[in-house]
């Protein structure tokens, strides 16, 4: 059934050089004003630790995974994404292996009747200076991994730090097997679950009530699926269905969401194929055909936390779903993540921080640049899902909104795609007033 679980990617060991003031790598003695270690080596670890390196960082990665790979089906990038890989030199990479898809469509979930729809053609490019595209998180993950290691990022699989010691002028992450990685600077990408976060904040993620089934298959296998060149959102009350191609349209990625409360989990839990099938039993024919084809052995609990202001502690800096992890309604997880990367490289290397308070001065910035807008995103999405999942007359209320309007959706997407320069214009504000109007009125 499902093809989410991908064979790891191969790490390129390097043992751990970064411990102490003594440090050597490739011979050559390190200077401790200039190490990062970056704790987790996902989409946004990896982002970071590419930016840092750019910026004139020596940046070690500990990933306390076996292996550098990824976990999962389908991710969405928006301009806001695409335009940054761009500017990093990867954006050919990612197309390669990415889908450009023809809009964005909501329907429902009981009638396949079309609720709204948003043209990706030449007006949206042109707009917002970039493509939307869907990868697998696998291969976007790969891009960054090989661009991380040609960049000379030390790579650290099979690591997990424990607990982190700050000095006045270095921070000292300690392994659960004794090893030290002395740095000037920590950051912690490290996941929804993040440690780093647990010891600064001290905060618990807040589950939804809600469970994603997710998988991807070939496109060939799903009736009614071949030739789908569009991002497609059936929503229902309590529920709703994405489906979109990946992979030159070879695979089929869907995703299927609904109510069903359980205890707080770190990692998948088991999935009931029976309780699939009640929460979709009033599904159109043609949507009930490709969830025939989602995987139901494992399920994923979803939660968020609750937005904070408070991303840096003296050396250590939180970034991506450690920082602000957000539910996937706006399709903003990853696209966040690579922001998150690229405020960090811009004020590194504006600032070089390499003396005095240089570091923790720089991590603040960066907080200050980058909190605002994803706690906003992070709220966005919520509103968003419950507008989704509404029922009885807060459906036909939605539905009615949505039909009544016709053409793009531009008033409602600028505050999210627009480069940042561009949402600080004139009238780009009053447009965003606008939008945010709107979503008031819902």
């Amino acid at each position: 059934m499902s093809s989410a679980q991908q064979k790891p990617i191969a790490s390129g060991r390097h043992r751990p050089q970064g411990v102490g003031t003594g440090s050597t790598k490739n011979g050559h003695p390190m200077d401790i004003t200039r190490r990062v270690l970056v704790v987790g080596g996902g989409i946004a670890g990896l982002a970071a630790a590419l930016r840092l390196t750019h910026a004139g960082a020596q940046v070690t990665v500990v990933e306390q995974a076996p292996e550098f790979a990824e976990i999962g089906a389908g991710l969405q990038l928006g301009p806001n994404a695409t335009r940054l890989l761009d500017a990093w030199g990867l954006l050919d990479g990612v197309k390669a292996t990415a889908v450009v898809p023809r809009a964005l469509v909501l329907r429902d979930v009981h009638t396949d009747t079309l609720l709204a729809r948003q043209d990706l053609g030449d007006r949206f490019v042109e707009r917002y200076g970039g493509r939307y595209l869907v990868t697998h998180r696998t291969d976007l993950h790969t891009v960054l991994l090989d661009a991380a290691r040609v960049a000379g990022v030390e790579l650290v699989p099979g690591t997990s730090i424990d607990e982190v010691i700050h000095a006045d002028d270095r921070v000292v992450g300690l392994a659960t097997d004794g090893r030290k990685f002395a740095a000037a600077a920590l950051v912690a990408a490290d996941g929804l679950h993040s440690r780093q976060r647990a010891r600064l904040i001290g905060d618990e993620p807040q589950p939804s009530g809600y469970v994603a089934y997710r998988g991807t298959v070939p496109i060939d296998e799903v009736p009614g699926a071949h030739g789908l060149d569009e991002v497609v959102c059936w929503v229902g009350p309590g529920c709703h269905i994405v489906r979109y191609p990946l992979r030159g349209g070879r695979l089929l990625n869907q995703v299927a969401v609904f109510y069903a409360p359980r205890a707080a989990a770190e990692r998948a839990v088991d999935g009931d194929p029976a309780e699939i099938a009640k929460a979709f039993a009033m599904a159109h024919p043609d949507v009930l055909a490709g969830l025939e084809y989602v995987g139901t052995e494992k399920c994923w609990p979803l939660a968020d936390r609750l937005p904070t202001e408070r991303w840096v502690d003296r050396r250590t800096l939180l970034i991506g779903d450690a920082a602000h992890p957000m539910f996937q309604y706006l399709a903003q997880g990853a696209c966040q993540a690579l922001e998150d990367a690229d405020a960090l490289g811009d004020v590194v290397a504006a600032t070089q921080p390499w003396d005095g308070d240089g570091w923790h001065d720089a991590l603040v910035e960066v907080a200050r640049r980058r909190a605002p807008r994803a706690a906003r995103v992070q709220t966005t999405a919520r509103t968003f899902g419950e507008i989704c999942h509404v029922e009885g007359i807060g459906a036909a209320l939605r539905d009615a909104h949505l039909r009544a309007r016709e053409g793009d959706w531009f008033d409602q997407l600028d505050w999210l795609y627009l480069a940042r320069d561009e949402q600080e214009n004139p009238v780009t504000n009053r447009e965003l007033a606008s939008a945010d109007a709107a979503l008031s009125e819902r």
